[in-house]
């Protein structure tokens, strides 16, 4: 079964989209099966930059289908307004499929989700306040809007009186906010129902029946593994399951038709939001590899966290994905520096430990045990083959293959759709 699932491999920000884009005209379909517009992917083709936020990075490549699966959660002004911007600059989104029961980010959801930021004061998560959160709260607490409510007004607003029956009481009582007219959130869902209505199908039917006829389908993730719901950085973690499992569950395909998992790498590590990060740096390294790596959220637009490789993370995702590839990112990055530490376990308590703790507490106290690799100073922008890079670029991405424990298939050199290393076929 030509099937491929594409996920990030740390926290997210990885170069998802560079790699996507780069099978996107051998792939038949890219789906999108988990997140919202929490998510951002950077693609450079030629000398246009796209930063896409819920639409999947195979809307770039013509011949390529891009669905939205059921486990995304959709805000459909982003969703519409993304594909206004697109079709501006002469981009064809008409083969886009959304997914019918995708559930709908509400305007309430939004206001859910800023207002309890600010009450959380410091012990807020770090969310992007788009209203991802509470509509998968919604979701699961089975008042959930979903995108085929749209077509059924009675539906809709009875679902949309149930969901501000508890969120009013809460607005109003708790964070002194005023109540929310159920008459107005319905007229504002349902102005949107008309636009939607070209791409809405039942994807899990079209997917599966792609399979079946041997096309291939590329399943791409938001955020990266360590911010999923279950094997993420708990509570500082995202509201769904970003990690290879939610392609199954986000896109309605069985887990024996997935052939292969590509983990996106990048060749130190970032983060955005709050959370423990123990290779964080705080000191003139961060601030280059901010600077160097343009290190800003393409959805969130701040500034990520920066610290060195962390082989005890890539370990864990290998491990929870069952990758069979890395794809290595920005490794034009580090060019410069005479030595490159590389994080290969943690110190907790005086014990070196070098797996991934499973409690929240020893985490939080990990710190990073070093090892340092000889750096390079030669340009490797323009390097077509893995013999092209310098003899100590060779040898870093070697020492991060042996270390993560899955073979690194490709390089990124540079920003460009064009600036990549192919080792080995994703195909």
């Amino acid at each position: 079964m030509p099937a491929l699932v594409l996920l990030g491999a740390q926290w997210g920000d990885e170069g998802k989209g560079k790699a996507t884009d780069l099978l996107g005209g051998s792939v038949d379909y890219v789906v999108r099966y988990q997140g919202g517009n929490n998510a951002g992917h950077t693609v450079v083709v030629g000398d246009q930059k796209y930063a896409l936020h819920l639409l999947p990075s195979g809307i770039l490549s013509p011949g390529c289908t891009p669905v939205i699966g059921n486990g995304v959660v959709v805000d459909p002004s982003v969703l519409l307004s993304e594909l206004s911007g697109l079709n501006e600059r002469g981009v064809d989104t008409s083969k886009l499929l959304l997914s019918g029961n995708a559930h709908i980010i509400t305007p309430y959801n939004v206001t859910v989700d800023k207002v309890t930021e600010r009450f959380l004061g410091k012990r807020k998560i770090g969310t992007t306040g788009r209203g991802i959160g509470p509509t998968y709260a919604d979701k699961i607490n089975r008042v959930g809007i979903r995108v085929q409510d749209l077509y059924d007004e009675s539906i809709l607003t009875q679902k949309v009186e149930a969901a501000l029956d508890v969120k009013n009481q809460i607005l109003t009582k708790l964070y002194n906010r005023r109540a929310m007219a159920v008459d107005q959130a319905v007229e504002e869902l349902l102005g949107y129902a008309d636009k939607l209505a070209p791409y809405v199908a039942d994807t899990v039917l079209v997917i599966n029946q792609a399979l079946e006829e041997n096309k291939v389908v590329l399943f791409e993730g938001g955020q990266g593994t360590l911010l999923d719901i279950d094997h993420g950085t708990y509570p500082f973690v995202t509201s769904s399951n970003p990690t290879a499992g939610g392609a199954c569950t986000g896109a309605g395909v069985g887990p024996t038709k997935i052939s292969r998992v590509i983990g996106i790498l990048k060749a130190y590590t970032t983060r955005v939001g709050a959370g423990p990060f123990p290779t964080e740096l705080f000191d003139e390294d961060g601030e280059a590899l901010r600077r160097i790596g343009g290190e800003r959220g393409v959805t969130t637009g701040r500034d990520r966290r920066c610290g060195w490789f962390d082989a005890v993370i890539a370990r864990y995702a290998t491990r929870v994905n069952g990758l069979t590839d890395f794809f290595l990112t920005k490794l034009d990055v580090l060019t410069g520096w005479e030595q490159i530490p590389v994080c290969v376990a943690y110190e907790i308590d005086g014990k070196r430990v070098e797996e991934l703790p499973y409690s929240q507490t020893d985490f939080h106290h990990a710190k990073p045990v070093y090892e340092m690799l000889p750096g390079w100073s030669e340009d490797i922008s323009k390097a077509k083959s893995f013999a092209d890079l310098p003899k100590n670029a060779q040898s870093y991405v070697k020492a991060l293959e042996e270390m993560s424990g899955a073979p690194i298939s490709a390089i990124g050199v540079g920003p460009g759709r064009d600036e990549t290393i192919e080792i080995n076929s994703f195909l």
